[in-house]
Parts: C-alpha cells; sequence; structure tokens
C-alpha cells in the first residue's frame, strides 16, 4: 500500500509526484466526449484555431482529474474512505495538447474525527504544473483517512 495513514502526515509535508503525463489529443477528446462537453474549444480544432488561444485547449476538468489521480499513489491509496471535497480550484494557465503535466502535493490541514476514532481528514493543497514549471490547477481536497492499526 502506498497511501499513508491519517497519523502519518503532518502539516507541511511535501510530494513531488514522480508520475508525469503528456496530454494527446485522444485524451482531450474522449474525455470531453465521455463527459458529455460540446465545447468547441475542446473539440473544433477550426473554432479552437479562430479563438484567441490559436489552437484546442485541453479540457478542464481533465486537468483536475489527472491532477488529483497523480497524486492518490502517494496520498491516499489503501487508506481513503472517502474524499469529502475540494475547494478553490484554480486554472490559472490554460493546458495545450503535448503539454506534459505533473502534481505536487502539501499537507495544510489536519483534523481528527469526531465521529470516527478510528480516521481524520487530512486536508491536501494540490497543484498541477506543467513542463515550464507553471502552475496550471490547483485546488484544496478534503480527504478522510483511516488511522494507522496498532500493529503499524
Amino acid at each position: 500500500m502506498a497511501g499513508k495513514y491519517f497519523n502519518q502526515w503532518q502539516i507541511g509535508d511535501t510530494i513531488v509526484h514522480d508520475i508525469r503525463r503528456s496530454v494527446t489529443e485522444t485524451d482531450n477528446l474522449l474525455f470531453s466526449v465521455m463527459t458529455h462537453n460540446p465545447q468547441p474549444l475542446h473539440i473544433d480544432a477550426e473554432a479552437a484555431k479562430a479563438s484567441e488561444f490559436g489552437q484546442i485547449l485541453v479540457n478542464g476538468t481533465f486537468t483536475f482529474a489527472l491532477m488529483v489521480g497523480l497524486s492518490v499513489g502517494d496520498t491516499t491509496l489503501g487508506t481513503l474512505v472517502a474524499n469529502l471535497g475540494y475547494d478553490k480550484l484554480i486554472m490559472p494557465k490554460p493546458v495545450f495538447i503535448g503539454d506534459t503535466l505533473r502534481a505536487e502535493t502539501e499537507v495544510i490541514g489536519l483534523k481528527e474525527s469526531k465521529s470516527r476514532p478510528d480516521a481524520g481528514v487530512v486536508t491536501f493543497l494540490h497543484r498541477c504544473l506543467n513542463q515550464r514549471d507553471e502552475v496550471v490547477c490547483s485546488c484544496e481536497r478534503a480527504a478522510l483517512l483511516k488511522k494507522a492499526p496498532a500493529d503499524i
């Protein structure tokens, strides 16, 4: 199991996730179609070319989902009870086909669960960066995590 238990985290813990992902045209098109998002900026090369960006923009919800997904193996894999919410989602820079994205995570909050003595809430600040080290997406994620068993 790669994730950490609630009581193994400290505020300020920071992880630079190893996995990187270059976004393909197929990624963007399939994600847009699967989520019924007909925005021409995502799926119509001619419309996108005529926009201020001059090219197809990657669907922002794909970028968000990829950022969270890149973090799971190092943060909550095997220890998650539930994601409780996402907050302060921003996308300060556009993502284009061919951009290579990576993620970083910082622990910004820890709170014991009042209703579950075997769990606690970790608040993560996730950041997604492109190949130029520009932040293209960030958010806070509140995750209810199990506490480590007594034998660990």
